[in-house]
């Protein structure tokens, strides 16, 4: 029984009923794979509608090439790649495209089983990592305080980012107003985001009310 899952549907010659059936697994694990890539993860539609697509078009190329690999691998990794030409991707979305493509891989050569048994592994896996945030950073914002000239900012806000973060790092300072404030950036990691406004509150005390900044760090680290 175990030999039949991992054996291949595809005979010889590809008929159209085999066409059909390894395009229906394609469709509906790419399906499988989209939606596991939106757990608790944001993303567009267009990503989405990507990765529903993309196992279905690398399994016509894999069949195209009659189950040359190097050449289908070659082909569909163009396909692939086309993502990341312009803009930056992130290694979720890496992974994700690969995944993809590696389900079409296996359906393009007839293997709708292993198909199958790799995309419930991979997608439960990936639900699971993303649910206990393995390897992930606690709540890390870009934190931006505008200080008065005449305060010294090296250690004045220690002892508050001691006690609402679990680390912090100034990473800029630089001269507003012409010269008559100073605004600081620092990259910390939030204890608890419930707490934001009474940490903000005793930063407020600290700086004498001046703007303060709390925001999504804008350089991403998961950017590749």
């Amino acid at each position: 029984m175990l030999d039949l899952l991992l054996d291949t549907v595809i005979s010889d010659e590809l008929t159209l009923g085999s066409f059909a059936l390894c395009t229906a697994f394609s469709l509906v694990l790419g399906f499988v794979i989209a939606l596991t890539y939106k757990f608790k993860t944001r993303t567009t539609a267009s990503f989405a509608l990507c990765l529903a697509m993309l196992p279905a078009a690398v399994q016509l190329v894999i069949m195209l090439v009659n189950g040359n690999v190097g050449a289908g691998v070659a082909v569909a990794g163009a396909f692939g790649l086309v993502r990341f030409r312009s803009a930056p991707g992130s290694a979720r979305e890496i992974v994700a495209i690969f995944l993809a493509m590696a389900v079409g891989l296996a359906t393009g050569m007839g293997y709708i089983g292993i198909a199958v048994i790799f995309t419930v592994v991979m997608c439960i896996m990936t639900i699971v990592y993303t649910a206990v945030n393995f390897g992930g950073r606690v709540h890390t914002k870009e934190l931006r305080i505008t200080i008065p000239e005449d305060l010294d900012y090296s250690e004045v806000f220690d002892d508050i980012l001691k006690e609402y973060t679990i680390k912090w790092e100034l990473v800029k300072v630089k001269t507003t107003n012409m010269g008559s404030l100073f605004q600081l950036t620092y990259l910390v990691e939030i204890v608890n985001t419930a707490k934001e406004k009474e940490f903000i509150d005793k930063l407020r005390c600290r700086n004498g009310n001046l703007e303060i900044v709390l925001s999504r760090e804008t350089n991403d680290n998961e950017i590749l």
